[in-house]
């Protein structure tokens, strides 16, 4: 853990708003991330938090596919809820996924540092299901976090709204309803 020996009198004013605790000399900056002291995730991390909504509920669809199951066992450990957890984001949340929609290649702009996982689409009985980039990651509610990804359809409506998936059933998990707020942070 890197450690910052100051007299707190030297202590810069910039710094005073940053989450910290001081142990004697020793500082020790929470990173805003993690809300510990693991610098690595801090500087490379990024957290995005919004509000938990509703959605058009036909993620089943999608999300229950065996060749889209296959590839979130490989890429989450384990199958996915067949289903999503849909958060609405504004503000420096929204400039953060926007990011991660360019990393996904859907938007123009500066890419995420967050490491993408690709899902490939496929074709069944003449319909065709679009793939999808995820990001590895954990969902905050309450005092629990999670495993989870956000995943990013190529083919979406969405703009300000975080579609999350996990092993678990997070409405019922987390005991979340809409206009819950969670943070996902991703590494």
């Amino acid at each position: 853990m890197p450690v910052l020996r100051v007299a707190s009198s030297a202590l810069p004013s910039k710094i005073s708003h940053l989450p910290c605790h001081v142990h004697g000399e020793v500082l020790h900056l929470v990173c805003p991330l993690t809300n510990s002291h693991e610098s690595d995730a801090c500087r490379r991390g990024m957290r995005i938090e919004g509000v938990v909504s509703s959605g058009l509920g036909r993620a089943h669809i999608f999300m229950s596919q065996h060749h889209y199951q296959d590839q979130f066992k490989t890429i989450i450990g384990r199958s996915a809820w067949p289903g999503t957890l849909n958060v609405e984001v504004k503000g420096d949340s929204l400039t953060k996924y926007r990011k991660l929609r360019v990393s996904a290649g859907l938007d123009e702009g500066e890419k995420s540092d967050i490491e993408s996982h690709r899902i490939r689409g496929f074709d069944r009985d003449g319909v065709s299901f679009g793939g999808a980039t995820a990001f590895l990651g954990k969902i905050i509610c309450g005092e629990g976090e999670h495993e989870c990804a956000i995943l990013i359809p190529d083919l979406t409506r969405h703009e300000d709204v975080v579609e999350v998936i996990a092993g678990i059933f997070l409405r019922e998990t987390c005991d979340l309803s809409d206009g819950n707020i969670v943070s996902i942070v991703l590494e």
